[in-house]
């Protein structure tokens, strides 16, 4: 991975290098493993401070999203290594079926007429074999949702994968049980910590995130004397958001970045021709003059991280759902003795 740092951007450099080596976990051009330069050398790389580089490696590593070892120099840690945290035990199923009983109560629905919807369920839970569950969590839920419908139109019809973000299991308990109560959770590199304190009983895997085929696509359609404006939420994603637009609009030497929250945003915006917006900041569109193009900068799962990651996964859990035939042999084997 190239490091740098833009001053032309209206964000502090320590938060550029921070945004930048976190993202690029998340994005997966920072692998598990992968060594680090060091202090001095990063900062003789990129023109800052020692100083700013110490304390952006101190706040990664107290994130646990890289290390340190004497000798061996600072690399990106392998967040892949979290293990299954205890099941919900029966008490936390009785817990499910009590809110399963409150919420039917609110919507007028008698003890008989529920018992009745449960048994419809199993049967046709039954009918179509178990499948596994597992929530995709991100940030924002537009984009959370298609990440989870890219996910199971990859793993096929014996998995489901609901979209949850972290704000709505912070503050939903049905969200936060739901989550809790899955297989598997699926998250950014960068938020493997914050999600596994927020589902404890889910195992959490991260993967690679990749711009999507359609942002790559409009990107490379760009005429060349377009005049780009990229607009991020996020002051630390806007550092490798515009590296990765110029990576797939070379032949387009114009292009400016700015946050929501950057002062004369508007100004820059009636400079240009085209819009870049991240995820999450949909809320710039309903700002710009009429017939000035578009283009949200969309994200989409690694299709080789759903190979490599999930799908064991998948299949180990699925060789662990299906009945043996063992007791039954030795059933029958006693039967004719």
């Amino acid at each position: 991975m190239e490091f740098f740092v833009d001053r032309e951007l209206p964000v502090p450099l320590r938060t550029q290098l921070h945004g930048l080596i976190e993202y690029g976990i998340a994005c997966g051009e920072l692998t598990p493993g992968e060594t680090l330069p060091s202090v001095r050398e990063l900062a003789e790389k990129i023109g800052v401070a020692p100083m700013t580089v110490s304390q952006v490696y101190a706040d990664l590593k107290a994130a646990g999203l890289i290390d340190a070892k004497p000798g061996s120099g600072t690399f990106v840690t392998d967040s892949l290594q979290s293990r299954l945290a205890g099941r919900a035990d029966a008490s936390g199923l009785h817990r499910h079926i009590d809110q399963l009983i409150d919420e039917s109560r609110t919507l007028g629905i008698r003890p008989a007429e529920l018992v009745s919807l449960v048994s419809a369920r199993v049967f046709y839970r039954d009918s179509i074999g178990p499948r596994i569950r597992i929530v995709m969590i991100g940030l924002f839920p537009e984009a959370t949702a298609s990440y989870a419908r890219f996910i199971a139109a990859r793993l096929g019809r014996s998995v489901t994968v609901e979209p949850l973000t972290v704000s709505a299991i912070e503050r939903d308990v049905n969200a936060r049980a739901r989550a809790n109560s899955a297989d598997l959770a699926v998250t950014f590199a960068n938020r493997h910590r914050e999600v596994a304190g927020l589902v404890p009983n889910t195992k959490v895997v991260t993967i690679s995130f990749t711009p999507s085929e359609e942002t790559r696509l409009a990107l490379a359609s760009l005429d060349s004397l377009a005049s780009i404006a990229v607009v991020s939420r996020f002051p630390d994603f806007l550092p490798i958001m515009k590296s990765g637009v110029q990576r797939f609009a070379p032949h387009v030497s114009e292009i400016s970045a700015a946050t929501l929250e950057t002062s004369g945003l508007d100004a820059l915006i009636a400079r240009s021709s085209v819009v870049i917006y991240a995820s999450g900041a949909e809320n710039i569109v309903s700002r710009l003059p009429p017939g000035l193009q578009a283009i949200e900068y969309r994200h989409a799962p690694d299709t080789a991280d759903i190979e490599r990651v999930i799908v064991p996964i998948i299949r180990a859990a699925e060789e662990q759902l299906q009945p043996s035939d063992k007791p039954a042999a030795r059933a029958a084997a006693n039967s004719e003795k």
